[in-house]
């Protein structure tokens, strides 16, 4: 079907590409149009592939999920890359999402689930797995203990920019928000830029992460 969400998946096990292909080729909303083994593979397709989302590996040899991730983004700001991630893969975690990712699913993720981060982050908005939720708010209450804990600027926001930043943690687009508070899309994008400038982000990722350690929202 030439309207189903056009994905590249770059990941350096055959078997697992397979898997993922027969489990979308019985789902009428996505499927699998590009297919790489590393980052490198990767990066001289993407260009002319063009796809709609890009399900990232993070360990590969000749060039992994970050390396890989940092150059496409920076190439084409547009790109809607999704992680994926199995258990151990944490110490990767902040370093994906430096580089612009929309979110992470565990590789152990059933089909109900895969294709609810693909839609979410096909639509514009992100996706974080529960499991990974967990492990990053760990990893933050670790760096509270530890005395790592970044200087908050949560006294800097303005009413509506924590209205803002509670919809954007919850994985809202900009035009979702839009409705949701009856305001423009380009105030929407205004209240975004000032909050990635006052809470020192450099995407929405980071923002959501910001969101969790300043429990604007809470994990559930």
């Amino acid at each position: 079907m030439s309207n189903r969400i056009r994905i590249f998946l770059v990941d350096d096990h055959d078997m697992f590409r397979d898997g993922v292909k027969l489990l979308l080729s019985s789902d009428n909303i996505a499927e699998v149009v590009a297919e790489a083994r590393n980052g490198k593979e990767f990066l001289e397709k993407v260009g002319e592939v063009k796809p709609d989302v890009v399900l990232m590996d993070i360990s590969m040899p000749e060039m992994d999920g970050i390396e890989a991730s940092k150059l496409a983004n920076e190439k084409y700001p547009q790109l809607k890359i999704l992680a994926l991630t199995m258990f151990g893969d944490e110490k990767y975690y902040y370093q994906m999402i430096q580089t612009g990712i929309k979110g992470f699913v565990l590789k152990s993720a059933g089909i109900s689930e895969l294709v609810k981060a693909i839609t979410e982050v096909y639509k514009g908005g992100n996706y974080f797995s529960s499991e990974i939720l967990y492990k990053l708010i760990q990893n933050i209450d670790a760096n509270k203990k530890n005395g790592k804990e970044s200087e908050s600027h949560l006294e800097k926001l303005s009413a509506r920019e924590l209205e803002v930043l509670k919809l954007v943690a919850s994985g809202l687009s900009n035009e979702d928000i839009a409705n949701q508070l009856n305001i423009s899309l380009a105030t929407v994008k205004t209240h975004r830029s000032n909050l990635l400038t006052k809470t020192s982000s450099n995407n929405t990722a980071s923002l959501i992460m910001y969101a969790l350690k300043n429990k604007i929202i809470e994990f559930t």
